[in-house]
C-alpha cells in the first residue's frame, strides 16, 4: 500500500511551500485521497478555499507527516470529499458559503456559516454575489412516536457565546441533537487578506480568545517557515511557557465548570481560584491575563524578567499543593461520579474517523498530541512523563481525568522550561519579505487540540491568503452523537466536557 507521500508523487509540486509538500492534483487523485480518508488511512486536518482552488491537508499518523493536496476549480466545482468522508461536510459547506465553490455530491446542501445576514453571498469569491432571499434553515427530522423538539439558543442564560441546539427527545431521552453555528462569524480570513504579518497576527490571536497563545503560536510558526526565519532560542522556550500556562488556566476552568454542571459547585470555586492564580501570574509576567499578542512572528513580544521566574515557581508550588486534594475530592465523591461515569459516550471509532484531538480524542483512545507526534521546538527537547495520556472509556469522567493528567504534565513541562530557558538575550528577529511568494503550514497543540495555520505571503511579506482551523470543527459533530440516549438535563454536562469553541469554529 503506497504511503500518502508516494500517492501524491504524480501531482504537480508547488515551490516554496514549507515544511510539508503541497501538490496540485487532478480529480481522479482528489477522489482517491477522499477514499483513502474514508478507509481510515489518514486524518483530515483541514479543507479550505483559495480563490478558484481548494486545499486539503491530510495527516498520515503512521508516517508522522502532512501533505496538502490542491485541486483547481476553473468551473467553480470540485468532487466532494464529504460524500465519502463525513468529517469534511461542514468544512465544504463553509467553503461554499465563503468562496462559492461547489462540492459536487455534497450530501448536505444547506448553508453553514452564511445566515443570510452578510449583505452579499460568497464574500471571498472573485465576484461576490448580492444577498438574495434565503430559505429558513431546515433542521433534520427524526421520525417516531411521542417525539418533541426543544430549541435552545442561540442566546443562552450564561455569559457564553451564541449557538443554537435543536433537540429531538422522547420524554427526557435525547433522540437527536443538531447544532446550528456561525453566529460569531467575524470575517477573519477576509480581514487578513492584504494585511501585514503583524496586523494579521493580532487577528489570529483573536480567533478564539481562550486560545490566543495557541493561535499566535501557530500563525507565527506558519509565517516563519514560509519565510525561512529562525527565531532566537530564548523566544522558543518563552512560547512554550506561555502555551503551557494557557493550557493550565483552561483545564482548571473546564474541570471546575464540568463539576459545577453536575451540581458540585465547590470544585468550580476551588478550580476557579487556581485558574485565577494562573491568569494573575500571566498578567504579572507578560502584561496580559490571556497573554494576548505576546507570541508574534519572529519571536515573542515581551520577555520574562527575573521576578517572573520566582512568580511562576511560586505558582507551580501553589498548584502542586492545592490540586491533589481536589483530584481526591473528585475521585471520592460518589454522587459526582454517578453523573460523570458513563455519560456522554464518544465512541473511539467515531473519534478516529473525525480525527478529534485534545482531551476529546485522548479520552476516547486516540493518542495524538502535536507536541509529541509532530514535535516542534522546544517540545522535541523536552521530557514528557508519558507520551500521551490516553483513556478508552470516552465519557465525561474520562475527559475530566485526561484534563487532570494534562495539568500534571504541564506543571512538569513548566518546571523544565524554567530550568532550561537560555540566558536573557534577543527575543525577536525582524520579519521581512524575501522577494518571492512563500507558503507555510503549522500545527500547534492548544488546550482543545491541534490548531492549524496555513499562510501565503507575497514578496513583501504581506498576507495573500491565510486559513486558521480550530480543533472544534471536528469535535462539534461528535458532541451530537455523544448526547444521544442521554437525558436532556445531562446536555450541559456533556457540552461542558467537550467545551468546543464557537468563535474559533465560526472564523
Amino acid at each position: 500500500m503506497p504511503t500518502l507521500t508516494e500517492l501524491i508523487a504524480n501531482g504537480r509540486s508547488v515551490e516554496w511551500h514549507r515544511p510539508c509538500p503541497r501538490v496540485v492534483v487532478d480529480e481522479d487523485l482528489w477522489r482517491l485521497l477522499a477514499a483513502r480518508l474514508a478507509e481510515g488511512r489518514g486524518s483530515l486536518l483541514g479543507l479550505w478555499g483559495d480563490g478558484a482552488s481548494v486545499h486539503m491537508a491530510i495527516l498520515d499518523e503512521s508516517q508522522k507527516n502532512i501533505v496538502v493536496a490542491t485541486i483547481e476549480c476553473p468551473d467553480g466545482r470540485f468532487p466532494s470529499v464529504g460524500r465519502l468522508h463525513p468529517p469534511a461536510i461542514r468544512l465544504e459547506r463553509a467553503l461554499r458559503d465563503l468562496f462559492g465553490l461547489d462540492p459536487v455530491g455534497l450530501p448536505d446542501q444547506r448553508p453553514w456559516l452564511d445566515h443570510g445576514r452578510w449583505g452579499q453571498r460568497h464574500p471571498l469569491a472573485k465576484e461576490p454575489q448580492p444577498q438574495g432571499d434565503q430559505e429558513p434553515y431546515a433542521f433534520l427530522r427524526a421520525e417516531g412516536e411521542s417525539l418533541h423538539q426543544i430549541a435552545v439558543g442561540p442566546v443562552h442564560a450564561g455569559i457564553i457565546e451564541p449557538g443554537h441546539f435543536r433537540f429531538t427527545a422522547n420524554g427526557e431521552t435525547v433522540v437527536r441533537l443538531e447544532e446550528r453555528l456561525g453566529y460569531t462569524h467575524k470575517g477573519i480570513e477576509s480581514l487578513m487578506t492584504g494585511a501585514s504579518v503583524d496586523a494579521a497576527a493580532r487577528l489570529a490571536a483573536r480567533t478564539s480568545g481562550d486560545s490566543t497563545a495557541a493561535y499566535g503560536f501557530a500563525f507565527a510558526r506558519a509565517v516563519e517557515v514560509a519565510l525561512g526565519i529562525e527565531i532566537p532560542p530564548r523566544a522558543i522556550w518563552l512560547r512554550a511557557l506561555m502555551a503551557e500556562l494557557e493550557r493550565l488556566a483552561n483545564h482548571f476552568g473546564d474541570i471546575g465548570a464540568i463539576c459545577n454542571d453536575a451540581g458540585f459547585a465547590i470544585m468550580l470555586a476551588h478550580c476557579g481560584i487556581l485558574r485565577e492564580c494562573v491568569l494573575r501570574t500571566a498578567q504579572a509576567c507578560f502584561g496580559h491575563r490571556l497573554m494576548m499578542d505576546c507570541i508574534v512572528p519572529g519571536g515573542v513580544g515581551c520577555d520574562l524578567l527575573s521576578p517572573g521566574f520566582e512568580q511562576i515557581r511560586k505558582l507551580v508550588w501553589t498548584i502542586g499543593k492545592a490540586f491533589p486534594p481536589l483530584v481526591e475530592l473528585y475521585d471520592n465523591t460518589a454522587s459526582l461520579q454517578n453523573r460523570t461515569v458513563g455519560t456522554g459516550l464518544a465512541r473511539p471509532a467515531l473519534i478516529k474517523q473525525y480525527g478529534c484531538g485534545g482531551t476529546i480524542g485522548r479520552a476516547s483512545a486516540r493518542a495524538f498530541d502535536a507536541r509529541v507526534q509532530l514535535s516542534y521546538p522546544p517540545y522535541e527537547a523536552m521530557l514528557f512523563n508519558y507520551d500521551v495520556p490516553v483513556l478508552a472509556e470516552g465519557d465525561v469522567n474520562a475527559r475530566i481525568w485526561i484534563r487532570i493528567r494534562e495539568v500534571q504534565q504541564s506543571l512538569a513541562l513548566v518546571e523544565q522550561i524554567l530550568a532550561r530557558i537560555p540566558a536573557q538575550s534577543a527575543i525577536r528577529v525582524p520579519v521581512t519579505g524575501t522577494g518571492r511568494t512563500g507558503e507555510g503550514l503549522a500545527l500547534v497543540e492548544g488546550f482543545r487540540g491541534d490548531v492549524l495555520a496555513w499562510v501565503r505571503l507575497d514578496a513583501e511579506a504581506r498576507v495573500e491568503r491565510c486559513h486558521l482551523r480550530d480543533p472544534s470543527w471536528f469535535q462539534w459533530p461528535v458532541l451530537e452523537a455523544a448526547i444521544e440516549n442521554n437525558i436532556v438535563a445531562d446536555f450541559p454536562l456533556c457540552n461542558k466536557s467537550f467545551n468546543c469553541s464557537y468563535s474559533g469554529h465560526d472564523l
